[in-house]
């Protein structure tokens, strides 16, 4: 099968931290469930292993992935490395004599296992009882779920059993409140995915000290008044030196001043790098990357791969434009402002206020895919990919570096 898509999902715990990804297969017709279910399982296993590494697709997180019956009596099963992946049982799978032996041993090898979205009636809980003790996770759809008083019945008893429970198919704040009372320990759903706005007083003064700082460098300000500036604001200066000093950088020496900082980097490069802080909850908590701002770095990243997918000889002023709309695409988020607004307070050219707020030229079009991309709609990437006849493998590897370069830059903050 031709043109097949993987895609990651986060299972966030409590604080909304990522603790492990959900891979995605759909074909190009936008089926997950392909009539070979083996063949799907074994496409986002042998994808992640052979074509995309394990590391680069997941950060060190383990992965989820859905296998179907004939996947779990096949002994190709044995061959996947336990310490990557976490089995999914799909609730078709038959609790039959050998199935529940196959899941014993699995258990005992150190595979973990997990009940995939069954519904949580005491009917499908008996299914699982000799083996509860195998099963690490157990999702739940909390659509179905939520207002189920046998549901929340069922949830103690696994939790009796150690067993972790993940709310999935979280869509809005109050399914992952209902999750919550459900005592579900993880979560998973668009709910997460999704930008949303930020509880916070407009224009804070540490925000707009970053957008001083941001203007001043995009209007060519002398280098000594931009560093004087940043000398001003101690807790951007810091958080800048430690992130510059990390490991998503490789300056033969450490750098101990601003000025320094502005003659290796570039006015650019400085500039981008501030407006991502915009999108950090406080630029004094320096250890900490908030979900928002790996979305907006996820899609900087991808807007640059996708400019050099789509136009190879890609000059530098429309490889900064296509990182500016997609820095620019959520800073209403932040503000609590129409974006409309920001953008005319930012003075942006009208190229990038038509791709951000119409989905007009080259970069509104790759704005719109990275939107695709993210909601996983393998029909609109399919339309995009046939008008721009860009190679899947091209798209494939723009998706997958972009994925890599934001595992890099979230692992930085440890280096730090």
């Amino acid at each position: 099968m031709e043109n097949t898509y993987i895609a990651r999902q986060p299972i966030v715990d409590t604080q909304e931290h990522i603790f492990a990804y959900e891979l995605l297969y759909r074909d190009a017709q936008g089926h997950g469930g392909v009539e070979n279910g083996r063949y799907a399982s074994v496409s986002v296993i042998t994808g992640v292993l052979n074509k995309f590494g394990t590391h680069k697709l997941l950060g060190g997180r383990k992965a989820f992935v859905k296998i179907d019956e004939k996947f779990l009596m096949s002994d190709m099963i044995f061959s996947v490395p336990k310490e990557f992946f976490v089995f999914s049982l799909l609730e078709g799978v038959e609790m039959h004599e050998r199935a529940l032996e196959r899941i014993e041993t699995l258990a005992s090898r150190g595979y973990e296992l997990c009940i995939n979205d069954t519904r949580f009636t005491f009917e499908n809980f008996k299914r699982y009882e000799s083996v509860l003790g195998c099963f690490n996770y157990a999702k739940v759809n909390i659509a179905e779920c939520a207002g189920s008083r046998e549901a929340h019945d069922v949830i103690d008893k696994l939790r009796e059993h150690a067993i972790k429970v993940i709310g999935t198919r979280i869509e809005e704040k109050a399914q992952r409140e209902a999750a919550v009372k459900l005592g579900c320990e993880y979560f998973q759903g668009y709910y997460f995915a999704k930008p949303n706005i930020i509880e916070n007083k407009r224009f804070e003064p540490s925000q707009l000290a970053v957008m001083k700082l941001y203007r001043l460098l995009m209007q060519d300000e002398d280098i000594d008044a931009i560093a004087n500036e940043f000398e001003k604001n101690s807790a951007i200066s810091v958080q800048l030196l430690r992130f510059i000093n990390s490991g998503a950088f490789s300056f033969r020496n450490k750098i101990s001043s601003i000025r320094h900082v502005m003659v290796l980097v570039g006015r650019k490069p400085l500039a981008q790098w501030l407006m991502l802080m915009i999108y950090s909850k406080s630029v004094s908590k320096i250890d900490e990357f908030s979900p928002l701002m790996l979305l907006v770095k996820s899609r900087t990243e991808l807007m640059e791969a996708l400019v050099r997918a789509v136009a190879p000889n890609a000059s530098n002023e429309l490889l900064s434009e296509a990182y500016f709309v997609a820095v620019l695409s959520l800073i209403d988020t932040i503000f609590e402002v129409p974006l409309e607004e920001i953008l005319v307070h930012l003075n942006v050219s009208d190229d990038i206020v038509n791709a951000i707020l119409k989905d007009e030229g080259l970069l509104g079009e790759l704005y719109a895919l990275i939107r695709h991309i993210e909601s996983f709609d393998t029909h609109s990437i399919t339309r995009f990919v046939e008008k721009y006849k860009v190679p899947h493998e091209k798209l494939d590897d723009a998706i997958f570096r972009s994925i890599e370069s934001v595992n890099k830059f979230e692992e930085s903050k440890h280096e730090a």
